[in-house]
């Protein structure tokens, strides 16, 4: 039996879905999640999803015969082609693995244009992308807005009622809160408890989304064009309140797939069916699109952002530095401090 993998890198870690060569839309044989271990690379979470899929289809007495990788930069496309050495896969833009799976599964409206809106642990990515030649007409990325910036504000927060909570368990809360309106937090060294709602995550975030929405705006004045609709892609807006916040501030039809966080590598799957062993990318308005054979010894040399960690004050600091330190009350916590990235250049936003 002839299957596929496709593969999405992430700050967070890797994702990857195993389907049959010729049902790349039916729901995947088989499924893995590869956090990112504390210390390690984008790159090596990749290469453990890749090694643990090739080990289950071989148990199977299966045979993968094409490998597709999504990335969100030229940079991260190097250091995984690098840590790869020899191994044969496609390695393809994030956007366009995104753009293909919404268009081949209907989610798309008839558009011209659409906005891709990615939200993960580490960031936001917005692309405003023409459906038609598949070329990305405008792109922003930012870190007001992200899944670790939510768990630091949600730790903040139990912080204030006197829970302290470690990044897994404030992850878990947040993750807890796109099932269920309600969750209960305790804190297993003093014994005290707090409750969290949708709403109190919806508050918390609220001046982030605003950003976003703007960042939206931004992008349709840039570009001229309206886009037909709003996809909100990555783990983050599986959150209903988010995508209801959203669809009000934008004011743009919304596409949401039931499991956004693997519309990347579906995407990946469907474009490795085609070119099996190409470095895909998705072109920007005027010129045209590009597919070239991977090389190992990449000689463009980018600028990469430097990554900006939110400098914490008060509560979230003594949190952070010693998980059984009692909490602090409520007058000495101060919210994270935030930062972006515009275009490539940090930008310090404090609270």
């Amino acid at each position: 039996m002839v299957l596929i993998l496709g593969v999405s890198a992430g700050a967070g870690g890797a994702r990857a879905v195993l389907t049959h060569s010729d049902q790349p839309h039916m729901p995947p044989i088989d499924r893995i999640q590869v956090p990112r271990r504390a210390g390690g690379s984008v790159e090596e979470s990749v290469l453990t999803a890749i090694d643990r899929m090739r080990a289950a289809a071989a148990a199977r007495d299966e045979y993968i015969s094409g490998t597709a990788v999504t990335c969100r930069s030229e940079l991260q496309a190097d250091a995984i082609r690098a840590a790869a050495g020899q191994a044969d896969f496609a390695i393809v833009d994030e956007p366009l693995a995104q753009l293909r799976y919404l268009r081949f599964t209907g989610l798309l409206p008839a558009t011209d244009s659409v906005m891709l809106y990615d939200l993960g642990s580490s960031g936001l990515t917005i692309t405003h992308a023409d459906c038609r030649t598949e070329t990305i007409l405008a792109g922003k990325r930012s870190t007001v807005l992200s899944g670790n910036g939510y768990d630091t504000l949600l730790r903040w927060q139990l912080a204030r009622s006197g829970v302290c909570a470690d990044a897994h368990a404030s992850r878990e809360h947040r993750e807890s809160l796109s099932r269920t309106r309600v969750v209960t937090a305790a804190d297993a060294d003093t014994g005290g408890r707090a409750v969290l709602t949708r709403s109190d995550l919806a508050a918390l975030c609220e001046a982030g989304l605003h950003h976003s929405a703007s960042f939206v705006r931004l992008l349709i004045e840039e570009t001229g064009v309206r886009p037909g609709a709003l996809a909100l892609l990555g783990g983050c807006t599986r959150n209903p309140s988010l995508r209801a916040d959203l669809a009000q501030l934008i004011g743009l039809p919304i596409v949401y797939d039931p499991e956004p966080e693997y519309v990347s590598a579906r995407g990946a799957v469907l474009l490795c069916a085609r070119r099996p062993s190409a470095r895909l990318r998705m072109p920007r308005r005027g010129t045209g699109a590009i597919a070239v054979p991977p090389r190992a010894d990449s000689r463009r040399k980018l600028l990469a952002a430097v990554a900006v960690t939110a400098t914490l004050g008060g509560t979230v600091a003594g949190l952070l530095s010693n998980h059984n330190t009692t909490a602090r009350s409520p007058e000495q916590g101060t919210a994270p401090a935030t930062a972006e990235f515009v275009d490539g250049a940090p930008s310090w936003k404090p609270n």
